[in-house]
């Protein structure tokens, strides 16, 4: 799948003020700090579409990037706040937590959550307590591995197969998985062969 534009749409502070459902949507989450939006860009091919930064926590609210592919198929990219770590209060990690699950759990179109994962660590326990909500949820979801030019040689496939190791003992298959760099763009096509894939079984509202 080819994209022919992406331009951003809505910043929501609930999923109520989302736009409306008309079409397939894909979400990105993750821990704060996994290289979201970098991501983002490098999916999208645009190098400020997703506004990145160093400070863990910057991204406070839902926000819509409606993207147009080459077969003139509209869907909609959605960036949402990190969990874990940030240098905000205990309310607003609370807000944030409300807003996220409600969003996840309730928006009609959402095809499918993209859980980000750094690949420079070993399994850690917040991603692995997330996921596993999720399948109590039964959210659709895969995992995506970020940062691999980051590591040494081998230290990506390692980390990986031991957090599909961990979430082993939860689950019995592992959700479909791929491994990115935004530097590289490594992964670009295999995520957008994917999401044009479930875009092309969407079925609208």
């Amino acid at each position: 799948m080819e994209i022919v534009s992406g331009k951003y749409v809505i910043s929501s502070a609930t999923y109520k003020q989302c736009p409306p459902a008309e079409g397939p949507e894909y979400a990105f989450i993750g821990r704060s700090n996994v290289g979201k939006s970098s991501l983002i860009n490098m999916i999208t091919n645009q190098h400020n579409l997703a506004k990145t930064s160093g400070t863990p926590g910057k991204t406070q609210l839902i926000n819509h990037f409606e993207i147009i592919s080459k077969n003139k198929k509209k869907w909609y990219l959605v960036d949402l706040p990190g969990y874990g770590y940030a240098t905000v209060s205990q309310k607003a990690r609370r807000n944030w937590g409300n807003m996220i699950e409600s969003y996840i759990r309730l928006r009609e179109n959402l095809v499918c959550l993209f859980v980000l994962i750094d690949s420079r660590h070993s399994p850690q326990a917040i991603d692995l307590e997330f996921i596993n909500q999720l399948g109590e949820w039964q959210i659709p979801f895969v995992l995506v591995f970020t940062k691999a030019d980051k590591n040494k040689p081998g230290a990506t496939d390692r980390n990986v197969k031991s957090f599909l190791a961990a979430l082993s003992e939860n689950w019995e298959e592992p959700p479909p998985n791929f491994v990115t760099s935004a530097v590289k763009k490594n992964g670009r096509k295999e995520l957008l062969d994917y999401i044009g894939s479930l875009n092309s079984s969407f079925t609208k509202l």
